[in-house]
């Protein structure tokens, strides 16, 4: 088939676009296809299954007119500065326009080398690539932006990390692949010219209202702050922790990228740590907010040449730019909690929320359980302290709450630690644990007898849960 896929960022940046090609794969097989995604795109799923539509989804069968490449940028990695990072692994396909007339990138994970593996093998496991086809798709049920999977391809590549592994690649779609860390890089050029050929890109392709503005970039920086601020808070509503906030994984869109060490917090607590290399908890769930104001005022020190000639003038745009941050990001929380809880926006909730927050810390509650469970009077028998939840529950109905309403707000299944784990081992020989939870979770508050068991948490004595980034 004829798939018009165009070259929007390699032409607009040619300086951070390395043409480059997929690395063989050896036996494509695939092994999970989003179909409604594909007919979105423009893409013809029964195509897509066969053996030149498999190639497509590896980066082997190259469309007439494509130019794949390898995307340039920098990033703060745990706090240290990386001035050259890149699609280690990766591969820009090209652009495809969406059923609702915007562009969206098409985009492969564990395609191979490129220029800017630094060492590594460019590949990826089957594992990794399936639990982000999970999660973002679960994410997008959930209403929060994210990038999209595609497919999931099986090479039949062995790749080595502590064992050998099948490899695998994901083909994943997003409104663009543009980064806090996109603009560090071109900031480190001292190409000023790039760096504004970079704004006006992320302008027209996330934030055309910018471009009528006094100031254009200081409204794309506006922009940026917003869309961060909206969507740390969804994730903070959902109890998910990213895991690896670096700025190369801060996205212009306001999109969630790179499901590596992620994972949805079960009991509550904000010190909730995943990631296995995040040995001081800088990413922990709690800290998820300061760390995008964080990456935020780095996008502004990027920018800070195009927000005004004279640097001190420049400087003091972005402080007051991100001042806003805190405001928008409580008022987007606020907002969530209040739906979560059933309560008119307009009232003051804070010390009911306060003490709920206490008391589901101290009593080790899950996060998702309690709230699902609160509209339908059955979360008091999660709580220990049954003198504490009862005094905090009749302060809570004398707001007369709408638990209608929060049916609609507070999932019954999310992507369970272990619910993920259970169907990654078991998908080589059985999709159906895979199939039941993709089922689940992209359907995620539509709860049924025959799905239960998705809706619990993990069994008592599992212990610690720990992520890794699969590379």
């Amino acid at each position: 088939m004829s798939i018009p896929l165009s070259t929007r960022f390699a032409d607009a940046v040619p300086e951070m676009a390395i043409p480059w090609a997929a690395d063989d794969a050896p036996s494509p097989r695939l092994l999970v296809l989003n179909d409604p995604l594909a007919v979105d795109l423009g893409l013809d799923p029964d195509w897509l299954r066969s053996p030149d539509g498999v190639r497509f989804l590896v980066g082997r069968h190259v469309p007439e007119g494509a130019k794949p490449v390898a995307q340039a940028y920098a990033g703060h990695q745990f706090g240290s500065y990386s001035p050259r990072l890149g699609d280690g692994r990766a591969l820009l396909l090209g652009e495809l326009v969406h059923a609702d007339g915007l562009p969206r990138d098409l985009h492969l994970k564990g395609s191979g080398r490129t220029p800017f593996s630094r060492g590594g093998d460019g590949f990826a496991a089957v594992g990794p690539m399936l639990r982000e086809y999970v999660v973002s798709e679960a994410m997008h049920a959930l209403g929060i932006p994210t990038t999209r999977s595609l497919a999931v391809v099986a090479t039949g590549r062995e790749i080595r990390r502590e064992t050998v592994l099948p490899g695998a690649v994901l083909a994943r779609v997003a409104s663009s692949h543009l980064r806090v860390g996109s603009f560090q890089y071109a900031r480190a050029t001292d190409d000023i010219d790039l760096l504004r050929r970079l704004a006006d890109h992320a302008i027209a392709r996330h934030h055309p209202a910018a471009a009528d503005a006094e100031n254009p970039y200081l409204a794309l920086f506006d922009a940026v702050v917003a869309a961060q601020s909206s969507l740390v808070a969804r994730w903070m509503l959902v109890g998910f922790v990213h895991g690896v906030m670096n700025t190369d994984n801060v996205t212009i869109s306001g999109e969630t990228i790179d499901y590596g060490p992620c994972a949805f917090m079960e009991a509550y607590d904000p010190a909730t740590v995943f990631s296995s290399i995040d040995h001081g908890g800088r990413y922990a769930y709690g800290n998820q907010p300061g760390i995008t104001g964080w990456n935020l005022a780095r996008l502004a020190e990027s920018l800070l040449p195009l927000f005004a000639d004279d640097q001190d003038r420049a400087i003091a745009l972005a402080v007051d730019a991100l001042g806003a941050f805190p405001d928008l990001y409580e008022n987007a929380v606020t907002a969530g909690t209040h739906a979560k809880l059933g309560l008119p926006q307009g009232i003051d909730a804070g010390t009911l929320v306060e003490d709920l927050h206490t008391i589901l810390r101290d009593n080790h509650v899950d996060h998702t359980s309690f709230h699902r469970r609160l509209a339908t009077g059955a979360a008091r028998d999660l709580v220990l302290d049954l003198a504490a939840i009862d005094g905090w529950l009749a302060r809570w109905r004398a707001l007369s709450p709408d638990t209608d309403a929060m049916r609609l707000v507070n999932p019954a299944y999310v992507p369970r630690n272990h619910l993920v784990e259970q169907a990654l081992a078991a998908v080589d020989g059985d999709s159906t644990p895979l199939t039941r939870l993709l089922d689940a979770v992209t359907d995620p508050f539509a709860e049924t007898a025959d799905r239960a068991e998705l809706a619990e948490p993990a069994p008592a004595g599992s212990g610690a849960y720990q992520t890794f980034c699969g590379t």
